[in-house]
């Protein structure tokens, strides 16, 4: 893979949107029968969230279905990417996603971004490059309930070729990078996902992210399935 590309994954820099405030992944003390309530509710409305994230009790962001566009920023290199960001109910998620890496190619390189597997809080970021999409694919059907479900695990998807990108964050949001993003737009609105340039993301306010150790294992797993390996020194 060429390591000059620009998609956010391929130089394995952190990014910033231009209209995004930073996540913040606590939220407001809550006594222990109160969170449990909180964490309880997965419908707003219409929408239905997924196990990984759950808005902060004061609800400042109330989850809805929509698209909106961004910017991805690296100061660094002083490189704009248009992106597409959005968020759909769980029924309709998993499936949009598969469906929007379909105008990456054939062959795509695959970023796991994980804070399990032993390492400290941060997250860290596994890479494995050329997998076919057909197989990849049915990897990811294997473990769909962990990728929707676990808040400590994001995964991109990235043909640096075609200089396109999407991620599926652990907040659940789907992101679509590149100067082409009318395909990725019509895969959203095929699925009632609509623009909306005055959506916020769960991310964009104080949070609270889920996971479990049962989730820690089945990550250990999707990563073996994926020809990945673990630093040592990540462990350390």
């Amino acid at each position: 893979m060429d390591r000059s590309s620009r998609l956010p994954h391929s130089q394995h820099s952190p990014f910033q949107m231009q209209t995004a405030q930073p996540s913040i992944a606590t939220a407001p003390a809550l006594d222990e029968r109160a969170l449990e309530r909180h964490m309880a509710i997965s419908t707003y409305g219409t929408f239905e969230l997924t196990e990984a994230v759950r808005p902060s009790r004061d609800l400042k962001i109330l989850p809805k279905q929509g698209y909106r566009h961004d910017t991805y920023v690296d100061s660094g290199l002083d490189v704009s990417i248009p992106v597409v960001m959005a968020a759909a109910s769980r029924q309709n998620l998993f499936d949009l996603f598969l469906q929007m890496l379909d105008p990456l190619g054939t062959m795509v390189d695959v970023v796991l971004e994980t804070s399990h597997c032993g390492m400290t809080s941060r997250q860290r970021d596994l890479y494995r490059e050329d997998i076919d999409l057909t197989v990849l694919k049915s990897i990811l059907c294997d473990h769909e309930s962990l990728i929707l479900d676990d808040g400590c695990m994001g995964i991109a998807i990235l043909n640096p070729r075609r200089q396109l990108e999407v991620q599926f964050d652990e907040h659940k949001v789907l992101i679509a990078y590149g100067s082409q993003l009318a395909p990725f737009e019509k895969i959203l609105i095929d699925h009632d996902v609509y623009p909306d340039p005055k959506i916020r993301f769960l991310s964009e306010a104080e949070h609270i992210h889920s996971s479990s150790d049962r989730m820690a294992d089945e990550v250990e797993q999707l990563i073996s399935k994926l020809g990945m390996e673990v630093p040592q020194l990540w462990a350390d």
